[in-house]
């Protein structure tokens, strides 16, 4: 399925371009968890925008309603040598806007996300997300995946350490 990509509701799904950033910083930034590591300075988030739309294994997508940013994701596809050589597909990010929460836009995006992993060939959809997100956890045990390995980061600058509870 090629972008752009009309949705339901008159949701158009698209590549992220560069003028997007803002809008989805403020998503990134208007969440439990991001309220606290995002938002401020638009540069660093310029520079990995550049990079990522650089990389043609990477993938920043927006969902957009009349003009305006709703939503959000990034699709990663990687090579490994594991099972087989296999190329897997990360999704990172997936944020929805608050006004647009609980209409069914992340199941969209996932949904779309999936697809095209399989498009481009990938044996598997990863992802991870936060402990502390029980609602996340409990929409992507609905759209299918499942909790089968621990994750587990090493956090290599000042960026405060989230506890694990």
């Amino acid at each position: 399925m090629t972008l752009p990509l009309p949705l339901d509701h008159g949701i158009l799904l698209r590549r992220a371009t560069a003028t997007d950033v803002p809008a989805v910083v403020q998503l990134l930034a208007d969440d439990q968890l991001g309220a606290a590591r995002d938002g401020g300075d638009l540069a660093p988030y310029l520079r990995s925008f550049a990079a990522i739309d650089a990389d043609p294994a990477q993938l920043l997508v927006v969902a957009e309603v009349d003009g305006a940013v709703v939503g959000t994701l990034q699709l990663t596809t990687i090579p490994g040598l594991a099972r087989r050589g296999a190329l897997r597909a990360q999704i990172e990010a997936v944020r929805v806007g608050a006004t647009r929460r609980g209409q069914g836009l992340g199941r969209m995006m996932v949904g779309w996300a999936i697809e095209e992993a399989r498009r481009r060939g990938c044996a598997l959809v990863q992802l991870t997300t936060d402990k502390r997100r029980t609602d996340a956890q409990r929409f992507y045990g609905r759209m299918g995946f499942v909790a089968s390995h621990e994750g587990m980061k090493l956090f290599l600058g000042t960026e405060e350490r989230p506890s694990v509870g």
